[in-house]
């Protein structure tokens, strides 16, 4: 039950609507019981020809429950269905705002077509918690037990056997399926799961399946799993039917034992007879009622689980991350990052990424961080980032604790270029607008030519992903958004691995110029172009093997050196 405290916590903010779900519910189901047993009294005593006004009372009556019935039972509705929504909606909000800031970390633990399954799949399942798994029950015992109440002025052996049906019916019965019903809900969100991810990766990895002409392979895996899935849910809802069928099997026979029991007081004179068809049919009322009990373990644990796999996801990463966040940033200033002894290892790997860094960055400064490919340096930068968290060791911005900076702070005083970066479907303006507010044209305009991109309108499109534009078109936008939002500490990681040697002298040429009192950040595998940069740090396996100016480390013909020679060799 501990996974659905939050979903039930956003249940009760709703008070309103579950209290008159709960009343105009029992109001539908007291309602039916009258109106049976009305029907029943009115069968019984019609037999004994009573007096005319007798009749007109009791088809008044039965009017009244049945006009009170349909209205109750469609305020039920309403009102049930309007808090449903509305905890929907705020379970969507609630998980958005604990999944945002764990952005893109959590690519490290989930693949996307999981967190699809469940961000989807696993909310929409939440819609039966409020209908068929948190005020039914409540309904049920107030309606039954109001019943027997009833029952038992008339006989309490009777009224027995009903609490007796109601135990079985509502409780026993469903208790014993729910623990079937583990397993099987456990097997059909695991295929829904593994469903999604197949599809991402299919979709994803369409063109270079078709190349290497895995295509049939992957498409033969995907009928597989699909066909998995279809046979779990086939499972399922063979097991709910059966569920079901129980379930009314035993209401059927406690209205039989009722009427069996019924028949034989009456022959013994201990219960007068004219109530007797009175009491069968509340008895077959009063069941419909306990019907959604039925799949109640379905939905139950349905609910328990898609709760449980939502707040795996975010449960403990947001107080990691976020609620430590205590310092502003100050606007309109480098800021100076130091770390000391700081490693970092990856999820579920066993050697570390990083090992005992010790580097600084001091305000106003250019750093470039070089080394083979696997070195380290893209983590380092994704550190500076806040985009993972450091195992171990001293890390601060500005002489404050980094953790005590909150992410968002530090992104929205950072000029950031990635080697992967998100191009939305829309328009070159468009993708540009997401720099800064309130972004004129002519800026944008002037951003396309700094780095090279004056062939480019502000009204030509860009499909999803970017897939109309080359590499180097894409790395150039992105450094447009860059010089755009004009921040004073930009972080750059191989921004232009894919932009030819004159272009990419032209374009560092004018960020130099921006970032002439900005602390600068460059990651890059290249070694030309080095020598304005304040220091260079070099990095293999995961540590820090130098670190000096260009002229510092070119006389100490270490490791730098070496690499420097090789390039030359290579490119000249």
């Amino acid at each position: 039950m501990k996974e659905l405290r939050h979903v039930t916590f956003l249940v009760m903010k709703e008070r309103k609507d579950v209290l008159l779900s709960i009343i105009l519910g029992f109001s539908a189901g007291i309602s039916a019981v009258g109106l049976f047993a009305s029907s029943g009294y009115l069968i019984s005593k019609g037999a004994l020809v009573p007096p005319i006004y007798t009749l007109t009372v009791m088809i008044a009556l039965l009017k009244l429950f049945g006009f009170a019935r349909a209205f109750s039972r469609y305020g039920e509705r309403y009102f049930s269905h309007r808090a449903t929504f509305t905890i929907l909606s705020n379970l969507r909000v609630s998980f958005y705002k604990k999944i945002e800031p764990l952005a893109p970390r959590i690519f490290q633990k989930y693949r996307s077509g999981d967190l699809l399954a469940r961000i989807v799949g696993d909310v929409e399942s939440l819609q039966n918690f409020f209908l068929r798994v948190f005020y039914p029950p409540v309904v049920l015992v107030i309606v039954f037990l109001s019943t027997i109440l009833f029952i038992s002025y008339f006989s309490v052996i009777l009224a027995f056997v009903m609490l007796l049906g109601l135990l079985l019916t509502g409780f026993v019965v469903p208790a014993i399926f729910a623990l079937d019903q583990r397993k099987l809900q456990r097997n059909v969100r695991e295929g829904r799961a593994r469903l999604s991810t197949e599809v991402t990766e299919l979709f994803y990895g369409f063109r270079d399946l078709k190349i290497y002409q895995q295509l049939e392979e992957k498409e033969k895996l995907l009928t597989e799993v699909a066909g998995d899935y279809v046979v779990e849910q086939e499972t399922e809802g063979k097991q709910e039917i059966f569920n079901h069928s129980v379930n009314t099997f035993v209401t059927l026979l406690v209205s039989w034992l009722i009427l069996a029991l019924g028949a034989y007081l009456t022959v013994q004179g201990q219960f007068e007879g004219l109530f007797l068809a009175m009491l069968v049919m509340i008895s077959l009322t009063v069941f419909e009622n306990a019907a959604p009990m039925a799949v109640f373990p379905n939905h139950y644990e349905d609910s328990r689980r898609a709760a449980g796999r939502l707040e795996e996801v975010v449960e403990n990463e947001v107080v990691e991350y976020v609620s430590e966040a205590t310092n502003v940033l100050p606007d309109n200033e480098a800021l100076s990052f130091h770390m000391k002894d700081v490693s970092f290892t990856f999820p579920g790997e066993s050697s570390s990424t990083l090992a005992n860094v010790n580097v600084s960055f001091e305000s106003g400064t250019k750093t470039a961080i070089v080394g083979p490919s696997g070195s380290g340096k893209s983590t380092l930068l994704y550190l500076l980032l806040k985009l993972h968290q450091p195992d171990n060791g001293t890390f601060t911005l500005n002489n404050w604790n980094y953790s005590s900076v909150s992410s968002e702070d530090l992104w929205s005083k950072s000029n950031v270029v990635l080697q992967e970066n998100h191009y939305f479907y829309g328009t070159i303006r468009e993708n540009l607008a997401i720099a800064k507010e309130d972004i004129k044209d002519e800026e944008m305009l002037e951003a396309l030519g700094m780095v090279k991109l004056n062939h480019f309108s502000l009204e030509d499109r860009v499909l999803e992903k970017g897939e109309n534009l080359s590499g180097g078109e894409k790395q150039r936008l992105a450094i447009a958004r860059a010089f755009l939002k004009g921040q004073h500490v930009w972080l750059l990681d191989e921004p232009t691995s894919s932009v030819d040697a004159v272009t990419e002298n032209a374009i560092f040429e004018k960020l130099f110029e921006k970032a002439k009192d900005d602390t600068l950040v460059l990651v890059s595998h290249r070694l030309t172009g080095l020598e304005r940069m304040d220091q260079i740090i070099v990095m293999e396996n995961g540590n820090v093997v130098e670190a000096g100016t260009f002229d510092e480390l070119m006389k100490a013909k270490g490791y730098f050196y070496e690499m420097k020679e090789i390039e030359k060799s290579v490119f000249m």
